[in-house]
């Protein structure tokens, strides 16, 4: 089950709520997150008291974002083991809620070996469930230090292309606080230059169809006093042409073996730009986003999204009654081509920056001993 409720400072100005939260009321252990399909215009909380309550968060995008998608996966095979019901069932629902976004499964993968290990020693469905909530725990916490190392890594290595600061960085999507236990990936980077005086300015393409980048990165670029502009993302090859861009900064849902990277629709577009006029296109991620499971980027699986998100748009703030609860912007009965992501073969990307550090050219053997690296240092 899940319930909503408001939160908001009384003054009208943001809260600093987190995109994710475990709460213990008297009533029992829920998570809790902030209902990012009704961000900007308000600051709700979605509380969810078992997984099939997350598992619809999930799909609405109410949670979204690799590593936080990652974390929120952990912590719904905790939630599940806390309530009583089945922890084996409520994984396979998890894991299966969102394709593209390795993350996810390998977060829910993370809390349901820790359960499983402890009922294998012996220790009861208490101690079970509180061994899965200590591996939720444990991977926010890591992904908040890891959003920190890569924020490093990032800035450094935009100073080492573009010397001399003043940095006019591109992005796509949302990569900030709201998909990460720390303050993302992509725009930790854009964030560390901001506080460091190197950044001119922030380009924020809109992110159609749901506007990922103008509800939610503009959001984030405000709250944190940074210099940003939003624009249409086809108004981002004039951006190219006139000179305005130094650099291409995403993020990314997976990275397949041979450097393949999948990130949200619009992201390809943006590296064939990116080549084409000589400007830098970084992608920066966690290690965990890479999946030595996945070969190459044929063989990524990428979610397709329902039509209306494209032959619709919706507002939290208007009452209509299109298919998907938005105002038609096609005729009734309109086809829709709605791919979630695309995918960016490795020889348009120039980087990939994880907490372990930079990976360019970008190669399989370069992200293979990368990923080994992570695993010794890990062990």
């Amino acid at each position: 089950m899940a319930d909503q409720y408001a939160q908001s400072g009384e003054d009208g100005r943001p809260t600093d709520i987190p995109a994710i939260r475990w709460d213990e009321p008297p009533e029992g252990p829920v998570l809790v997150l902030l209902d990012q399909t009704r961000l900007p215009a308000e600051e709700v909380e979605l509380v969810c008291t078992d997984a099939s309550a997350l598992v619809e968060a999930i799909r609405s995008l109410a949670v979204r974002g690799a590593p936080l998608l990652g974390i929120a996966g952990a912590y719904g095979v905790a939630l599940a083991a806390a309530r009583g019901f089945d922890v084996d069932e409520a994984a396979i629902a998890l894991a299966g809620a969102r394709p593209t976004a390795v993350n996810l499964s390998l977060g829910v993968r993370r809390a349901q070996t820790a359960h499983r290990a402890a009922l294998a020693e012996g220790g009861g469905a208490e101690r079970a469930a509180g061994a899965a909530l200590a591996a939720a725990r444990r991977l926010h916490q890591e992904d908040a230090e890891a959003s920190a190392r890569m924020a490093a890594h990032g800035l450094a290595l935009l100073d080492e292309l573009l010397p001399g600061g003043g940095h006019r960085i591109l992005t796509h999507c949302n990569t900030g606080a709201l998909v990460s236990g720390g303050e993302g990936t992509a725009f930790a980077v854009a964030l560390a230059a901001h506080r460091d005086g190197r950044l001119r300015r922030l380009w924020v393409d809109e992110t159609r169809p749901l506007l990922q980048g103008a509800r939610l990165t503009a959001y984030e670029a405000a709250r944190n006093g940074m210099a940003y502009t939003l624009l249409t993302d086809n108004a981002a090859g004039s951006l190219f042409a006139a000179g305005e861009v130094d650099a291409v900064l995403i993020g990314a849902d997976r990275i397949a073996a041979d450097g393949s990277v999948a990130n949200k629709v619009g992201s390809y577009p943006l590296a064939v730009l990116a080549r084409y006029h000589h400007v830098p296109f970084i992608v920066v991620a966690p290690v965990t986003t890479v999946d030595p499971d996945t070969p190459d980027g044929a063989s990524i699986e990428v979610e397709q999204r329902p039509g209306f998100e494209v032959t619709e748009i919706t507002s939290p703030q208007v009452a209509v009654s299109g298919a998907g609860g938005g105002i038609p912007v096609a005729p009734l009965g309109t086809q829709a081509y709605n791919p979630a992501f695309d995918v960016t073969p490795p020889e348009l990307v120039t980087a990939i920056v994880t907490e372990e550090g930079a990976v360019s050219p970008v190669t399989a053997e370069a992200l293979a001993e990368l990923c080994d690296r992570s695993r010794q240092v890990t062990i």
